[in-house]
């Protein structure tokens, strides 16, 4: 399979990615200065993440943390920038530790250059994390 040339395409892929725990071949569609935010991110909690090696920690234990099942609801909303996209998603599983629940709402600008991410402002709900128990990908606190 040729890797994904659109933004939107290289996104659902990177989805599938999640959903397979393939945090290494996740990690591969970053660029090497990728930058990973969180502008609602509470204290104690990373609010940037600079580089692929950054990003990779930040994700590496999130197969451990929650086991997704599904990304029900997505919707890419293309921007005039054409390597920007608006995604609205939620992602559904359970949380690995306690068996619990997990139902998280997203929503991330992305930009991708030359066929890697190299911009994701995630805006999730820190205010549903406690509930949910944990941030974005299962991250550390």
């Amino acid at each position: 399979m040729s890797a994904p040339t659109s933004p939107a395409d290289l996104f659902r892929h990177s989805l599938r990615l999640l959903l397979d725990k393939d945090i290494p071949a996740w990690v591969a569609l970053w660029a090497e200065d990728g930058l990973m935010e969180f502008p609602f991110a509470p204290g104690g909690w990373p609010g940037r993440l600079e580089g692929r090696e950054a990003i990779a920690a930040y994700m590496r234990p999130y197969p451990d943390r929650i086991d997704l099942h599904d990304f029900p609801a997505l919707t890419i909303h293309q921007t005039t920038d054409p390597g920007t996209i608006v995604v609205e998603m939620r992602g559904v599983g359970r949380l690995v530790e306690t068996g619990a629940p997990f139902d998280m709402t997203y929503i991330a600008v992305v930009t991708v250059r030359d066929g890697h991410i190299t911009s994701y402002r995630d805006y999730w709900n820190p205010l549903a994390a406690p509930a949910a128990g944990t941030g974005f990908a299962g991250s550390s606190r």
